[in-house]
């Protein structure tokens, strides 16, 4: 064998770049390090061949015979691309498991420039020609097409910035100049952005380095939520703001830094859009969160006697009669019922910090917010701790006006607000007349004795999320 190879070394050189090749597409590609310890073998008795056949990668070849001449030739242009390609290689299986896609950018530069540098090598020592004069051509060349692929060169160094200073990576969430979306895919050219709606959106790299980029995966844990709602022109804007803002001291799943905010986000001379934003904790339902805020920010609105259709007034109606269409205990009852019932309704006027309803404290009377956010907090030992907070439409002390007991939590006005009182004899006719009435109180003492005790024993909430305000949409 031995004695064969030193007789035709060119044939088994030639030999082991079909079986290197063959190696190479046959091994499966997961097997990575498998696939870079082949090629460096083949390399490496690639190498000793030739220099036993007497060539060297920095000579030409030895022989005057132009058939040897040129077979010589091949092969040590075979070497030096054979050098480059095992560097490459080997380059790639040390820098992909590091730096990700980063590094497969990086492997695809450094191979281009480890390739470049093993053709002029060849041209230089293998084939003898004069490196400077082609050097001097394709920097020609070089420029002819770097002005005519201009663009694509400013988005390929663009995409090389943009991988080397990381300001997103795969499967981030990003908003570039607006557009929002995951992303899917960063090559060459551009970024591949899987928008909400489903779509993908390819931004090209020199457009992604000049614009504003918002990571949304980079906030501290932290996630934006928002909503937008519309009114009509003619209502004052302060209202508006009001409602919104109580709106979002309502959420208590929202975090106070950063701060929450209600802003104008655009009008016309018909209609006025306002957006109410912040930010939850990543393990935040987000979903449960907008539904809760657009629920909040309509009650808060109807309370204030904004309109809530875009370009439609309401039917003028007193603001406890309104009230009372929102409260769910009463849905029973019919128009004339809770007519008769919105004129019994006192208001009293609480300031923030003002305690509604004490702990241990027994009314006979049926408190309903009107308008402002009330907290609703439950004792943990000599500390009283958040179980919920608790907009326009809902009610407390409904312990005391059916079993006289005394109320299980404290109720404190966290902003201005508005509280009607409604008499036990009027709760207890309802309750005569209306049986569902009844069972909704007691589905609503059910739920917050579950939501006190789950709170204060530390365990998984057998209820969805949201405290007091859930039961909106479950009684």
């Amino acid at each position: 064998m031995l004695t064969a190879i030193h007789n035709h070394p060119m044939i088994f050189a030639v030999s082991l770049l079909l079986a290197d090749l063959a190696c190479w597409r046959l091994l499966p590609v997961d097997r990575k390090v498998w696939r870079v310890l082949l090629r460096l073998v083949f390399f490496t008795v690639y190498s000793v061949v030739i220099f036993e056949a007497g060539m060297s990668p920095m000579q030409p070849p030895p022989w005057t015979e132009a058939s040897l001449s040129m077979m010589g030739t091949v092969l040590g242009i075979a070497w030096w691309l054979l050098c480059a390609r095992t560097l490459t290689v080997v380059l790639g299986l040390l820098l992909i498991p590091r730096s990700g896609h980063a590094g497969r950018l990086l492997k695809d530069v450094l191979g281009a420039a480890i390739f470049l540098a093993a053709v002029v090598a060849a041209a230089a020592y293998v084939m003898q020609l004069p490196v400077k004069g082609l050097l001097a051509t394709s920097g020609v060349v070089a420029i002819v097409v770097g002005l005519a692929l201009q663009n694509t060169l400013s988005d390929v160094f663009s995409g090389i910035v943009l991988n080397t200073t990381k300001p997103y990576r795969l499967d981030d969430w990003v908003s570039i100049d607006g557009t929002e979306g995951k992303v899917v895919e960063i090559d060459w050219r551009a970024t591949h952005l899987l928008t909400s709606q489903g779509g993908t959106l390819v931004i090209p790299n020199s457009v992604a380095a000049k614009a504003k980029i918002l990571n949304l995966n980079r906030s501290a844990n932290i996630s934006n939520i928002a909503i937008s709602v519309t009114v009509p022109a003619q209502v004052r804007p302060r209202l508006v703001l009001d409602a919104l803002h109580k709106t979002l001291q309502g959420v208590s799943a929202l975090l106070p830094t950063p701060k929450a905010k209600v802003s104008i986000k655009s009008s016309d001379l018909t209609s006025v859009e306002y957006e109410a934003s912040g930010f939850v904790s990543t393990e935040t339902d987000k979903v449960e969160t907008r539904n809760l805020m657009f629920d909040l920010a309509y009650r808060h609105l109807r309370a204030a006697g904004v309109p809530t259709g875009e370009h439609q007034l309401e039917v003028p109606t007193s603001r406890p009669r309104r009230l009372l269409d929102d409260v769910k205990i009463f849905r029973s009852l019919d128009a004339e019922e809770k007519d008769r019932l919105s004129q019994q309704l006192v208001p009293q006027q609480f300031s923030a910090g003002q305690v509604v309803l004490e702990f241990g404290e027994a009314t006979d009377q049926l408190l309903v917010i009107g308008t402002g956010v009330v907290s609703a907090s439950i004792p943990d030992g000599d500390r009283f701790v958040e179980a919920g907070r608790m907009g326009p439409g809902e009610v407390m002390g409904e312990e005391g006006v059916t079993l006289g007991a005394p109320s299980q939590a404290r109720f404190t006005a966290l902003t201005s607000s508005v509280i009607y009182r409604i008499d036990q004899d009027m709760i207890q006719a309802c309750l005569k007349e209306r049986t569902e009435v009844g069972s909704a109180l007691s589905k609503l003492q059910k739920f917050r004795q579950q939501a006190s005790a789950s709170l204060l024993l530390h365990k998984p909430v057998a209820i969805k999320k949201g405290g007091f305000l859930s039961w909106l949409r479950h009684s």
